[in-house]
């Protein structure tokens, strides 16, 4: 999902560099590799350039497998997305739910210094801190006065987070929270040490001499634009199942560009596919996956840009695209068509699908509804498109993201006679552009933090970061906060109100659910893929 283009000396130079940097501190046993002389180094196209590295202000799928790979929570999760022990050896929950007590275990910080409970709460309460703006910060507000010290309604020492001593911490909910030890192993809780932070706020978590960290890798290079190091961290408690010396990230954007880097031997692990090669990797190559992907893709609406601005002209964009032709023609990995915010695959207390319960919303899966799209926008003051204003649809730099836009904009222009133009931004740029609603029509796509329909539905609050639509929608916040609250099928009969309120809005416009394609050489063994999207390195073998 984030790739750049560079020439094929330039991905040479960058293998040849990173084979030849920074060696890890000496160790009373030197790993086996090291002892023949040949480290064990996989080679992975992290694809663009990430925004940030500091964990409590990331937001992106890319840097966050960078980051799953070198901290570790209080939790980690298994091959069921299940929370087990990580920092925390044990832990106590009370009877009603909301009061945690961990113990953490005896580990280390990648510079040996003791990992401790001080750092998990400042951590949490730094990520709550309304002067870092996190856009994460909404993950915490299921701590104790953890919104009202976001919103400056409280302050740092009434948030439910609290070191007892350096290896007790204990954590205070508003409410039972049934995913709460898997939002430990996200990446915003985890810890972070305040004396690196410190020395240079801005820029700490780029520089591997301020970068500390305490998951099975620590990174030991950053080069912006172009590469990401991280060695196995010989401090991590869990050493002895990490059998990488290195990982070597790349930075290649363009989707063709790394399958060419690929097939050259190259890199060793790629996980965006160009959608025109894909029916030939399908029949071709052994080493194609497809996996599923709690993820959906969509267009978003600034609701105080005109025409979007009316309900009827945003339902009329929603319903006058083929979502079917958009996945076979154009992706064609086994992506369905959307319909709905939550992606399928996730259950309510009844054991029902949530999507397929909360139904379609009038949206056909199989066909344009051209006739109904055609209407409302002459209800709207545009019938056949006439006097309707050329609009932009803005996407990152991706030629998936430009081939659906192209297919989409044709759509309008065939079905409603509109004309939409398009444009692209690399990905930093693009993302303050949607932050600072300077968009009409914006990409939009969202990968599952943790495995409960509330990953997607907290999003569109009028309080979430993420929010970058301008929708404000104070009986939204309500069902949103009152599924927090509550327990059983009551919770989840709050998220199908509050997903319904979005969609009878059409604040959003689903366009497909994803899989997850990747190309793995087979001399990889033991990786890793969430279906929250994140690739784990800690038992990567490489056996040539």
């Amino acid at each position: 999902m984030l790739k750049k283009s560079f020439t094929w000396l330039l991905i040479v130079m960058l293998v040849l560099g990173v084979l030849t940097g920074c060696g890890q501190k000496p160790t009373a046993t030197p790993p086996v590799e090291e002892a023949k002389g040949e480290p064990m180094v996989l080679k992975y196209n992290l694809g663009e350039d990430i925004k940030t590295l500091d964990p409590q202000l990331n937001s992106v799928i890319n840097a966050g497998i960078v980051l799953v790979n070198t901290y570790e929570g209080l939790m980690r999760l298994d091959k069921n997305e299940k929370a087990i022990p990580g920092m925390a050896e044990k832990y106590e929950v009370s009877e009603d739910g909301t009061k945690y007590t961990f113990h953490l275990r005896d580990a280390l910080w990648s510079d040996g210094q003791p990992v401790k409970a001080q750092d998990f709460e400042y951590a949490w309460k730094r990520a709550l801190d309304p002067a870092l703006a996190s856009e994460y910060a909404f993950q915490l507000y299921y701590l104790k006065n953890g919104k009202q010290f976001n919103e400056g309604q409280a302050n740092a020492d009434a948030v439910g987070v609290k070191a007892v001593d350096d290896k007790t911490l204990e954590v205070t909910l508003e409410a039972p929270t049934p995913y709460f030890l898997e939002l430990t192993a996200f990446f915003t809780l985890f810890p972070v040490r305040k004396d690196m932070v410190e020395k240079d706020p801005e820029n700490w978590a780029r520089n591997p001499e301020t970068a500390v960290s305490n998951g099975p890798f620590k990174m030991t290079e950053y080069k912006m634009g172009e590469s990401i190091v991280i060695e196995k961290n010989d401090n991590y408690y869990g050493k002895d199942r990490v059998k990488l010396d290195r990982v070597d990230m790349a930075m290649i954007v363009e989707a063709s560009t790394a399958l060419t880097a690929y097939e050259a031997g190259d890199i060793d692990l790629i996980d965006d596919i160009p959608n025109q090669e894909i029916e030939r990797l399908k029949a071709n190559d052994p080493n194609f996956v497809a996996l599923p992907y709690l993820a959906n893709y969509y267009y978003i609406f600034r609701l105080d840009k005109k025409p979007v601005d009316d309900v009827r002209v945003r339902k009329a964009l929603t319903l006058a695209i083929d979502r079917k032709a958009i996945v076979e023609n154009i992706l064609k990995a086994g992506q369905k068509p959307a319909t709905g915010f939550v992606p399928p695959g996730l259950f309510d207390a009844n054991g029902k699908d949530f999507r397929e319960t909360n139904g379609d919303f009038g949206i056909d899966p199989n066909a344009a509804n051209i006739e109904e799209a055609k209407k409302l926008l002459a209800e709207a003051g545009f019938p056949d498109g006439k006097g309707f204003p050329e609009i932009e649809l803005l996407y990152n730099t991706s030629e998936s993201h430009k081939a659906i836009a192209e297919a989409i904009q044709e759509m309008w222009k065939k079905n409603l006679g509109i004309n939409v133009s398009l444009a692209n931004q690399e990905w930093a740029v693009f993302q303050t552009t949607l932050t600072e609603g300077n968009f009409v029509l914006g990409k939009g796509n969202w990968f599952g933090d943790y495995g409960d329909p509330m990953t997607f539905l907290d999003l569109w609050t009028s309080y979430s970061g993420k929010n970058t639509t301008g929708w404000k929608s104070p009986e939204y916040d309500k069902f949103i906060e009152e599924a927090k609250t509550t327990t059983g099928q009551e919770r989840f009969g709050k998220m199908y109100d509050a997903e319904k309120l979005l969609m009878d809005n059409y604040i959003v416009m689903p366009i497909y659910y994803y899989t997850d394609t990747m190309l793995i050489k087979e001399y990889v063994k033991g990786w890793k893929k969430s279906i929250l999207g994140y690739l784990y390195f800690d038992e990567v073998t490489i056996e040539k």
